[in-house]
């Protein structure tokens, strides 16, 4: 088969309905119909001279040829990602501005203190940060360009990637846990002040039992709708906090008690098509899934590692680092 016979056009097509595992999901996000991203899949199967999906009532599934095809597009993507990249430095720095919802978490907390690292390759992109936790109603009220999301996205529109998974921990002050003592376990909470968010309402079954008992168990103290609320209270005092693992590596008044993990939340980078495409869209979006994927970003692996573990964790999994933790 010559190499001629394939456009890229046609891979991209493929990559999104490899994705999505629906014909029709694919030409809502692309703005194509069905019937022209199935035309493209099929000359792709001409093309190739065997299949790469097989379809059905319910959507497709990729054949393992089609699992060769998609292991060999996402490289090709990436090596464009590269050739973007690369190509901008050569020329004039890429400009504009590009808009971030995220959090008040991650947001401000793990994104923001690193945006010196984007900015020196792309000084000339502005980002535009805007916290909120609620979910805009519509695709007509979304004013963002990239979000982070922990409600898992079910917009075809959308291109979505697992960033990774927050874990939820309890937190309290030193001089707190020296006057009222530590919990032994969940239950002893209701012995003490507790804090809670009041969007702790994601992904509900993951929370559940957990957070359910506490509900149940505990007259909060204190209710908001900040995390950054939440922290400041926790480390003057106010009691008991449930918070992601990372703080305890960004405010080092907060003291992780000695506890299993209370949730394992999930969380999304969501973008579209024409985002992606915008030269100051790109460089974010990889920038971000970078981040995540990074070895100081081990707070965010699947796995649950406590804080009280994590230099340990770090040094076993990634002997390689040579920075303080």
């Amino acid at each position: 088969m010559s190499i001629d016979r394939l456009d890229w056009d046609t891979l991209r097509v493929f990559r999104v309905v490899s994705e999505l595992l629906s014909m029709s999901a694919a030409a809502a996000r692309l703005g194509e119909s069905p019937p022209t991203i199935s035309r493209k899949i099929d000359d792709l199967e001409r093309s190739l001279g065997s299949k790469v999906f097989l379809r059905s009532t319910r959507g497709v599934e990729l054949t393992e040829t089609g699992k060769q095809v998609l292991a060999y597009v996402e490289r090709m993507a990436t090596l464009a990602d590269e050739i973007q990249r690369d190509t901008s430095f050569a020329g004039a720095p890429v400009t504009g501005t590009i808009t971030l919802r995220t959090g008040d978490g991650l947001g401000p907390y793990w994104i923001a203190p690193r945006l010196a690292r984007f900015h020196e390759q792309h000084p000339k992109i502005q980002v535009r940060m805007i916290v909120r936790e609620e979910t805009p109603e519509s695709e007509a009220e979304e004013d963002d360009d990239i979000s982070i999301s922990f409600a898992e996205p079910r917009r075809n529109q959308k291109i979505a990637h697992k960033l990774g998974v927050q874990h939820y921990v309890g937190f309290a002050s030193q001089d707190y846990l020296d006057e009222k003592g530590t919990p032994d376990s969940l239950v002893d909470y209701y012995k003490h002040r507790c804090i809670l968010h009041t969007s702790y309402v994601n992904q509900v079954e993951r929370w559940a039992p957990r957070m359910s008992e506490l509900r149940k168990m505990v007259d909060f103290a204190f209710i908001t709708n900040s995390g950054t609320a939440i922290a400041e209270s926790c480390a003057k005092g106010g009691g008991i906090g449930i918070l992601p693992s990372f703080m305890s590596v960004i405010d080092p008044r907060l003291v992780a008690l000695e506890l299993p993990e209370i949730a394992p939340i999930r969380f999304w980078i969501t973008y579209s098509e024409r985002v992606r495409r915008l030269p100051q869209g790109a460089p974010l979006i990889d920038w971000i899934r970078r981040l995540f994927a990074s070895e100081e970003a081990l707070w965010f692996d699947d796995e649950f590692v406590h804080p009280s573990e994590y230099a340990a964790k770090v040094r076993q999994l990634r002997p390689e680092i040579r920075r303080e933790v």
